[in-house]
């Protein structure tokens, strides 16, 4: 299965405060809008989304389709194939994509230990 570029996304109480502090460790601002609370921020390969006051919880994040520069992907794996995947192997999820659909689209699944999943395709 191919899932597409990784970050973290990060759940933060001031974001200004943590733009700041990921800078002092290398990263930029690659895309977001910090007067609508979230960015996403890039060193090298790295990918870490800051985001105030938008979920509770950190969640890792794959976004199929796309590489770590957000550059669309000739050959990938869509959101429905790796969620139909998934729940033949058992894996429930949180939420799901209509199968019916194309292009867009999301699901979330919990790994063992509670920590969101979430595959998340632009494309």
């Amino acid at each position: 299965m191919k899932l597409g570029a990784f970050s973290i996304s990060l759940s933060v109480k001031d974001i200004h405060k943590s733009k700041k502090f990921y800078e002092q460790l290398g990263f930029t601002v690659f895309a977001g809008q910090i007067e609508n609370n979230y960015l996403i921020l890039k060193n090298g390969n790295s990918l870490i989304g800051v985001f105030q006051g938008m979920f509770e919880n950190n969640i890792l994040t794959f976004n199929p389709g796309w590489d770590e520069s957000a550059n669309t992907l000739d050959k990938f794996d869509d959101v429905r194939t790796i969620q139909k995947h998934l729940k033949k192997e058992g894996v429930q999820l949180e939420s799901e994509v209509d199968e019916t659909t194309t292009g867009k689209g999301s699901f979330v699944v919990l790994d063992p230990d509670g920590n969101a999943v979430l595959i998340d395709q632009h494309v």
